[in-house]
């Protein structure tokens, strides 16, 4: 049944015959593919993929002045927040016909090189992480009016936003350790320019603390790059501040394991002589042992719900300014 593309070029047309369906169901089952029914579906991806049939999607965006493909931008793929995140945009896109295009960018230039991408690619939108952009960046996707979702913050958006607040994450992981009893509590933020969602955790820790009577001077801050090793380091900077310190909030699981490492280097028990609280809820959080008292983002939700945006301003749906919340989670395992 198949044929090389060589001696024959393989059309719509071509795989409509080949399934015994119109050149429309082919057509939907690339585009729209939850309004053709999934025995069909399947037939036709099946003699697709025998025909070696891929549709022009740089045609189909012609002709019908509408692209399917939305273009992602994230700091990071490290950890499994970013990577739930991700599966969360793939899976949505998907069931919607859309194709997803990823970058990833370390730095707001290098974030802004990707918008100018996917600006001329024509996308339906753009998803950042965060709210800070190059002015000149924002200035192109305003003048180009291309649908923009900023993640894993909801005030203020630039166009549309999906997050959660790390103000009050950060207040409820601090309250935590609070009513836990322990009194000489520490943290730990990054060094150097890093994003807001990790420099407005500090006021917001001391804010904590002070409220419940307890000194707020126990802060230092670790080399985001530095990885495992930024829990010896903080627990080092922290025990010169005081060496009687009783628990401590990490900007990340990443941070709070090495912190678990160290303990167990200097024979501390965790949490009788040390409670150690992480964020992200990281795969390594309910793996290690003891299993790491962390934030949970629901990153998965986020992804999907910031392509839904997407796909309903290119529906027609007018959803600017809007802002949604999807919340967080304290989960508490053996470390507090």
């Amino acid at each position: 049944m198949t044929k090389s593309r060589n001696d024959e070029a393989i059309t719509m047309q071509s795989v409509a015959i080949a399934a015994g369906v119109s050149p429309m169901t082919v057509s939907n089952t690339f585009r729209y593919p939850e309004r053709v029914q999934e025995e069909t579906r399947r037939r036709v991806l099946t003699i697709a993929a025998e025909l070696g049939y891929v549709p022009n999607h740089a045609a189909g965006n012609l002709a019908s002045g509408q692209s399917r493909v939305i273009g992602a931008v994230i700091p990071s793929i490290k950890n499994s927040s970013f990577y739930n995140y991700v599966r969360g945009m793939q899976d949505r896109v998907a069931s919607q016909g859309y194709q997803l295009i990823l970058k990833l960018a370390d730095t707001v230039s290098q974030e802004a090189a990707a918008i100018r991408t996917f600006v001329g690619l024509r996308v339906a939108g753009v998803a950042l992480v965060g709210d800070e952009h190059e002015v000149d960046a924002l200035t192109l996707l305003r003048k180009t009016g291309v649908p923009v979702v900023e993640s894993w913050v909801y005030n203020n958006p630039f166009d549309m936003a999906v997050g959660y607040s790390t103000a009050d994450a950060t207040h409820a992981i601090t309250s935590l350790l609070i009513e836990a009893g322990r009194q000489r509590i520490g943290f730990v933020g990054y060094d150097g320019d890093v994003s807001r969602r990790y420099t407005e955790r500090v006021p917001v820790f001391r804010r904590c603390v002070e409220s419940a009577g307890l000194d707020s001077h126990r802060i230092v801050l670790v080399d985001q790059a530095d990885g495992f090793s930024a829990g010896a380091k903080a627990l080092e900077g922290l025990c010169a501040i005081d060496p009687d310190i009783d628990a401590i909030v990490c900007p990340t699981d990443i941070v709070a394991a090495g912190v678990l490492f160290e303990c167990g280097r200097r024979g501390w028990k965790v949490p009788d002589r040390l409670a150690v609280a992480g964020w992200g809820d990281y795969e390594i959080a309910s793996e290690i042992t003891p299993g790491i008292t962390t934030i949970q983002p629901h990153s998965y939700e986020m992804g999907q719900r910031a392509m839904t945006l997407i796909v309903e301003r290119a529906s027609g749906i007018d959803r600017r300014g809007v802002s949604h919340d999807t919340g967080f989670q304290v989960v508490r395992r053996e470390s507090v």
